[in-house]
């Protein structure tokens, strides 16, 4: 008897775990309500990533004049005829992102996947119940569910966004004139993209952070070279500065701080974390359990709390990014279907923040090590040495890797530079196969290239 599968979010936990749970056999519908691909197709991923990808361009030609290109009517570091059309830039982002979730939607069709338009909400353990666009109601039975609804970003009842100058970062590819000053409150993962994605446009960005530095949740050493660049390149970072609203006058839109200060700029975009989307859907009659934040309770199966349903993705809070999502979904419909499965690994995950320069990591952390949680030698190699980094202009960003006494196994890594997101791969494998420094050191790499660093490290850590 074929198995029915239904999956409630049409995002990276969803549309994959279809993918997987109908090469398996099983007849499947996605519920969703968004667009498929989800925020991280439509409002996230895809379109920061390409917003990005302009300032990095921005970002090369303002410090090419160190390989020798020259501007003319050069005024300092700028070129005076350079500038950004951000209308035409959000346009290509929002245009992408339409492309993305066609192309998702073309997939699942192709594959046999069905996909209901509408909002699902659970009718008990089996049962899905769909709000219909015309109102109507649509029943759907299954043998098993995956909620992959997905999260929103967080607000405060002191400060509201308009979506025109106050504005989430969801909302922010609807701006078309070039932000006078721009402030970013919030100096994690997101406001750090962004913040340093728009200093890099050309914009004037203020940064304010409620912690000691930004990027508090990653690599203190990675962080400093980032804080370091952005308020070099003329960033204004307000650390130790806690937002107490955000208020809007005409064209002026006023932070105040909890300590009575205040900041003035044109727009404001407010990077102040996430918020799971598990309202309304049944989880208490379901039997599915949340925490007091409201994410799905998950084993490392991706089972709830309820027989037969899955949860994957940002809706349960273990790790936000859209590759976990993915991965959970996988796993949740290996589990069920019966194939082959292992564990979700949180240690074995790679992640990346797309600032200039990135910084990538994967494994057991600096403070991890600190702490004492893990045994490890870590070694810290400048890029600024390396050849390649040399000849492209590259004077921030390291590498750093951290590996077990006595065996000298890959336990973890930092990157830090251009293209850290790439760059950080060849240590993913090395951690998730338990690969030794040495083992890494004498594999072959290009000569120059960045990736010799990651190498050379490695050969530093060897010992006799």
């Amino acid at each position: 008897m074929t198995e029915h599968v239904v999956i409630v979010g049409g995002g990276p936990g969803g549309y994959e775990s279809a993918l997987v749970a109908a090469q398996l056999g099983a007849e499947v519908t996605v519920v969703d309500s968004d667009g498929l691909g989800g925020s991280a197709v439509l409002t996230d991923c895809v379109p920061s990533k390409t917003l990005i990808a302009t300032a990095e361009v921005m970002t090369e030609v303002a410090e090419s004049s160190e390989l020798g290109v020259v501007f003319e009517n050069r005024e300092g570091d700028v070129a005076s005829g350079v500038s950004v059309d951000l209308a035409r830039v959000n346009a290509r982002v929002l245009k992408l992102a339409e492309d993305q979730s066609a192309d998702i939607a073309r997939r699942l069709e192709r594959e046999g996947v069905a996909v209901v338009r509408g909002r699902g909400r659970l009718a008990g353990p089996q049962r899905v119940v769909v709000d219909l666009p015309d109102g109507g109601e649509q029943t759907i039975d299954a043998d098993a569910i995956l909620l992959a609804t997905g999260a929103a970003p967080r607000t405060l009842p002191t400060a509201q966004p308009d979506g025109e100058r106050i504005l989430t970062w969801e909302q922010v590819y609807g701006i078309t004139e070039m932000p006078s000053r721009l402030i970013v409150v919030g100096s994690g993962v997101t406001g750090a993209e962004f913040a340093s994605a728009y200093l890099a446009l050309g914009i004037d960005v203020t940064l304010v952070s409620s912690r000691d530095r930004v990027l508090p949740g990653e690599d203190a050493d990675a962080a400093e070279v980032l804080e370091d660049v952005l308020t070099r390149r003329g960033m204004h970072v307000l650390s130790k500065s806690r937002m107490e609203s955000v208020t809007r006058s005409g064209d002026v839109v006023t932070v105040t701080l909890t300590d009575g200060r205040t900041v003035e700029g044109s727009h404001c975009v407010l990077a102040l974390g996430s918020v799971p989307k598990t309202d309304d859907l049944g989880l208490e009659e379901a039997g599915v359990a949340v925490d007091e934040a409201g994410f799905v309770t998950v084993d490392r199966v991706s089972r709830t709390t309820a027989r037969g349903v899955y949860a994957a993705g940002d809706c349960t809070g273990v790790l936000m990014l859209a590759s976990v999502a993915a991965m959970q979904g996988r796993i949740a419909m290996w589990h069920f279907l019966g194939d082959a499965v292992m564990p979700l690994d949180l240690r074995k995950v790679s992640s990346n923040v797309f600032t200039a320069p990135e910084i990538a990591t994967v494994g057991w952390s600096q403070q991890a090590v600190d702490e004492g949680q893990i045994r490890a030698e870590v070694i810290r190699l400048p890029l600024a040495g390396n050849a390649r980094a040399k000849m492209q202009g590259v004077h921030d960003g390291f590498v750093k890797l951290f590996c077990r006494p006595g065996t000298g196994i890959v336990v973890g890594g930092v990157v830090v530079g251009p293209r850290a997101s790439e760059l950080i791969h060849p240590l993913s494998i090395a951690v998730a196969e338990s690969l030794t420094a040495d083992q890494l050191a004498q594999a072959f790499t290009v000569y120059p290239s960045m990736s010799g660093s990651i190498a050379e490290a490695a050969r530093r850590l060897h010992r006799v």
